[in-house]
């Protein structure tokens, strides 16, 4: 069967794009993803391992979390506080020993005061509800198998707290990836992030404030809602961000910078930047006919052709270039066809991307088979094309 191209004119009207100015960033690695389509705007050494420092502390919280799901543990559940767990030092929910903390305080404890006494009590206790051995290396190696099972190519872990240690080491792209993980199966739990004070019985008015920079900007046109940061002498200062406009969400993770004041002022410009200088547009509505396919031996000599969903491209905004479409198929399409049945695909060509983008295009209704006058005169106009076809050749 040949392949058709037809080109969706009304495609091409609406996407207008160009080269978004490209964004410099003082830090030393850095990767940003538009969550809703699935785009990587920017990526700055992005597969470099590096110590993630507390940033880190986002695997322990997806175990937590995976915990919770399977009903191995409720936000109600308490765990045990350790002498290990008591006597850690840097960032802390100043647990002790004759406490009992709750699975939410915990968590609380974890995202909101950084607390290292928070994730080895969760680690502890965890690896002992879950039959570890009860103990922060058997949790790590754990943390270490999940993200192989995440996709996580150059994560591993030491420590549920991020603690320095020569084999406590993440990517930025890793910490994204986790990070959107997070966001789209945990939903219920995700505004925990944006939470931003904490006191575990009124023991540290001093740290009970949220570290996160981004949840203080006010007056933007877009907000951040999320989700750690990290700090040790060799790692620097870093930060796994997250914000929401409109219909967009954006992820983005920096590592290696020189202070907490730099860390603010790249969180937000490179959230300005992702915000503004790409948008989101709806090429096609759900259901919208795009293009007509010839049918073989149907009923009905056409099908149009539709989107399942609405397509949403992410655009570079500011140029006058346009973005390219073409539908294409392999036809005719033999009857019968079933409404919601692949047949076609919209390929777009984005200005600055490498390779063209398909979109699957379904049949928007059902073509049965055509009676046997209909299938005899198909049989003929076949016929009589080749004939035609042999007779020019000759």
């Amino acid at each position: 069967m040949p392949i058709y191209r037809l080109l969706a004119a009304a495609i091409l009207s609406l996407a207008a794009a160009l080269p978004a100015r490209a964004f410099e960033t003082s830090a030393k690695y850095a990767w940003v993803y538009d969550l809703t389509t699935h785009t990587v705007l920017l990526d700055k050494d992005a597969d470099t391992p590096f110590p993630p420092a507390s940033m880190s502390k986002l695997m322990t919280v997806d175990l937590l979390f995976e915990a919770l799901e399977k009903g191995v543990v409720t936000l109600d559940t308490t765990l045990p506080v350790s002498t290990r767990a008591k006597s850690m030092g840097g960032s802390t929910m100043f647990l002790n020993e004759m406490d009992t903390p709750t699975v939410r305080e915990l968590m609380q404890g974890i995202v909101i005061n950084s607390g290292n006494d928070a994730c080895v009590a969760v680690a502890e206790g965890l690896s002992t509800i879950e039959g570890l051995g009860g103990t922060e290396e058997a949790f790590a190696a754990r943390m270490t198998s999940r993200a192989k099972e995440l996709g996580l190519t150059h994560s591993h872990f030491a420590n549920a707290s991020g603690w320095p240690d020569p084999a406590q080491r993440m990517s930025v792209r890793d910490l994204g990836i986790l990070a959107s993980h997070l966001i789209t199966t945990y939903p219920q739990y995700y505004p925990l992030f944006s939470e931003t004070t904490f006191d575990y019985k009124g023991r540290s008015p001093a740290n009970a404030n949220n570290r996160n920079p981004m949840l203080a900007i006010k007056g933007s046109d877009w907000h951040a809602d999320g989700m750690k940061t990290g700090h040790t002498a060799e790692s620097g200062y870093g930060l796994v961000g997250s914000a929401v406009m409109g219909e967009r969400r954006i992820v983005f993770v920096l590592g290696g910078m020189a202070s907490e004041k730099e860390r603010a002022q790249q969180g937000e410009a490179v959230a300005n930047w992702a915000f503004r200088q790409f948008t989101l547009k709806t090429v096609a509505a759900k259901g919208t006919t795009l293009a007509e396919a010839s049918v073989w031996m149907g009923a009905s000599g056409k099908v149009p052709l539709v989107p399942a969903e609405d397509v949403k491209f992410l655009f570079p905004v500011g140029t006058l270039d346009q973005a390219k479409a073409e539908v294409v198929y392999k036809g005719p399409i033999a009857a019968p066809i079933k409404a919601g049945d692949h047949i076609a695909d919209l390929v777009l060509t984005i200005p600055g991307e490498d390779e063209p983008t398909s979109v699957p295009l379904v049949a928007g209704k059902d073509v049965a088979k055509g009676g046997f006058l209909v299938r005899v005169g198909s049989a003929l106009s076949h016929l009589t094309g080749r004939a035609l076809g042999m007779a020019t050749a000759s």
